[in-house]
């Protein structure tokens, strides 16, 4: 039969696998816009020897999401201390209810901030998620550069696709009229620049034309998602790596924040073509069709369930206000567009641009378990042999789908 990664069709074996594996490590990537993303696959695993009873055993472990109740989701308060040093500097913080944080006496367009006063103010955004700094006006893009490159790794890391109308190429400029601005992007949730090794540590969103109606970005708090999960998810989720679909990147999907050292959930749901789960020693095995699809599926469910609306404490929908930027730890939030932000009948909706930025990552964000900061061929070829030639990684383009019914791009 014929199966289709990205730009690449192949052949598969009848009764085999969808795997492919990478015949040359991870390049440097680009995301031309309205274009699928691919990377070059090649050789078909084939079957391996029947499953044991022992692997029997793992895999109904592993796919059996915990019942039961699940712990306690908390995102920190405002630390007193830092608000009262940041106080003493003219600028001030307002919690968000449940989480992030508006940002009040910081003139972005002004001289660079004091370093305790920058300090303070990263250490609330790894553990609120997000800074509102409002009444900014109008950024320039290289303004919203050099405000974005006081945090993280303090340098601008673009990878994007450039719009003909945005103000430099550092800035990814999104909209709902493709005139304007690229459409589109992120309806599901994910962290921002999943195919590197070092994911951006922090991403910035210039709200440049507010429209007259909704058109917000949802944010997802992954230490306190991950504080909801049931204990015995929580350790099957601790065993599981995601590959990335394009690039063939491996990142964890439970680690510890590396600012707070918060455990925090992590997974691309447009991106990712498959996911290991370490079963021995030395040994890992690629997720079957039905325990990604579930997976997926449980890992989009916690995120919403963050939602007020939908009885969380950890996640917001957030509108904005004219002049706002906001700043992100990409590795403490997830986000989404919401369905409104690119409908694009400008008519109904009004027009919407908003300014991206990304900003180069602290240190490299490895998977662990002495494993490669990119798949290898050995690698997946074992961890096929390991799920009985069932498992199942999708390559280019969105990777896996999880779901047929729902819309995805990146």
């Amino acid at each position: 039969m014929l199966a289709t990664a990205g730009a690449f069709t192949f052949s598969l074996p009848r009764a085999t696998s969808r795997v492919l594996c990478p015949l040359r490590p991870a390049r440097a990537f680009r995301e031309p816009p309205g274009r699928a993303r691919t990377f070059a696959f090649g050789v078909v695993l084939p079957l391996a020897a029947q499953l044991t009873q022992r692997q029997r055993q793992r895999r109904a472990h592993s796919t059996a999401m915990a019942s039961g109740t699940a712990g306690t989701s908390t995102v920190p308060s405002l630390d007193p201390a830092r608000v009262a040093l940041l106080k003493g500097h003219g600028v001030t913080l307002q919690a968000i209810e449940p989480m992030g944080a508006k940002v009040a006496g910081l003139d972005l367009k002004g001289p660079e901030p004091p370093a305790a006063v920058l300090e303070a103010l990263q250490a609330e955004m790894a553990n609120r998620g997000f800074l509102v700094v409002s009444g900014q006006g109008v950024l320039s893009g290289d303004e919203q550069v050099k405000a974005s490159e006081l945090w993280g790794g303090r340098q601008i890391h673009s990878t994007h696709g450039m719009h003909p109308k945005a103000p430099n190429k550092h800035i990814f400029r999104l909209s709902n009229d493709p005139q304007v601005g690229i459409n589109g992007v992120g309806p599901q949730w994910h962290n921002d620049g999943s195919f590197e090794v070092g994911v951006f540590s922090h991403v910035g969103y210039h709200i440049v034309r507010v429209p007259e109606n909704t058109g917000n970005t949802l944010f997802c708090h992954q230490g306190a998602a991950y504080d909801a999960l049931p204990r015995e998810t929580q350790e099957f989720w601790s065993r599981l790596v995601s590959v990335n679909a394009t690039s063939g990147v491996l990142h964890p999907m439970a680690h510890d924040h590396p600012i707070n050292g918060r455990r925090s959930v992590y997974l691309h749901l447009g991106m990712t073509g498959g996911v290991l789960e370490k079963v021995g020693e030395d040994e890992f095995r690629l997720l079957e069709e039905e325990e990604l699809t579930k997976l997926f599926h449980s890992y989009n469910d916690l995120l919403n369930n963050g939602l007020p609306e939908n009885g969380g404490n950890y996640a917001v929908s957030y509108q904005y206000q004219e002049g706002d930027c906001i700043f992100i730890d990409n590795l403490a939030l997830a986000h989404k567009a919401s369905p409104q932000a690119h409908n694009p009948d400008i008519k109904e909706q009004g027009l919407r641009i908003l300014h991206r930025t990304t900003v180069k990552a602290m240190k490299p964000f490895m998977p662990g378990f002495n494993l490669p900061a990119t798949a290898t061929r050995e690698l997946l070829t074992a961890a096929q042999d390991t799920s009985n030639g069932k498992g199942v990684f999708v390559a280019g383009g969105l990777g896996f789908r999880w779901d047929e019914s729902i819309r995805m791009q990146n």
